[in-house]
């Protein structure tokens, strides 16, 4: 790859990893709809390595209150809200562990296409719409809500799909408010992009890695975007709703749906 493409592709996961349109999807459609190569596996870990590094730092607070609450436990006994808050992102975090580690095969193989991802796009920006019409207001999470929530990412592991965008759809149709749907679709993020890289990581160690320096580059790049974004999503989130997103998916579902039409 050159650096044209190490770029745009590193921006475009920092930016769409944690908005509700779809990072897998967007990652997938440059190599299907350019002449660029596809940038392989190495290059998705190096980038989503990124995303998740911007998530930790982000939430560092709340991360060291549930290491503290933990580690203090065993003498305390007290439960707080965040080891409760902890061990809910855990249990809800285990169906799209296990599903993804099944039909990673099946995924990678037949549904990165641009039909599926068309299709996709616009059918979950249609239900995302409609759960964000009458947002609820509550911030309490408890452990049926959370579950429903972690559940909804298995239906993530098909591009074009979201799995910021499922989330914050299942969360708000729960009666969460768009800040803490937001919130616990971020803090989900960082056992499931963990998982998700440990099981590419090793598919990688399998092929080999290329160049380290591009990888460090692209990581960086997209951990900053990805940062940024977190911050202005979630401060503006209950001022802008999920319109705006909603919007630039169905034009870009409509988008490749042409392009197919014509090619």
């Amino acid at each position: 790859m050159d650096w044209i493409q190490i770029t745009v592709l590193s921006l475009i996961q920092g930016i769409t990893e944690f908005l509700p349109i779809s990072s897998s999807g967007h990652l997938v459609l440059p190599a299907q709809l350019t002449d660029w190569p596809d940038q392989g596996l190495a290059f998705d870990v190096g980038v989503h390595f990124g995303t998740l590094l911007a998530v930790l730092w982000y939430f560092r607070m709340t991360l060291t209150e549930m290491a503290v609450d933990f580690a203090s436990y065993p003498v305390k006994r007290l439960y707080t809200e965040q080891i409760d808050l902890a061990l809910k992102i855990a249990a809800s975090t285990i169906p799209v562990i296990i599903v993804g580690f099944l039909f990673r095969d099946f995924v990678a193989a037949e549904l990165r296409t641009i039909p599926v991802i068309a299709t996709t796009t616009i059918l979950f920006g249609l239900v995302l719409y409609w759960a964000d019409r009458n947002p609820g207001s509550s911030d309490n999470i408890d452990w049926r809500t959370a579950l429903l929530i972690g559940s909804a990412q298995i239906l993530a592991l098909v591009p074009g799909t979201s799995r910021s965008g499922i989330t914050i759809t299942v969360a708000l149709l729960l009666g969460l408010s768009r800040t803490a749907a937001a919130r616990f679709s971020f803090l989900l993020a960082i056992p499931t992009i963990a998982g998700a890289q440990f099981l590419l990581t090793l598919d990688v160690l399998e092929e080999g890695v290329g160049n380290w320096g591009e990888l460090f580059s692209a990581a960086a790049l997209s951990g900053i975007t990805a940062y940024f974004c977190i911050h202005y999503f979630i401060a503006l989130v209950e001022r802008t709703g999920m319109l705006p997103y909603v919007i630039y998916r169905l034009l870009l579902g409509t988008v490749l749906f042409a392009l197919l039409l014509f090619s």
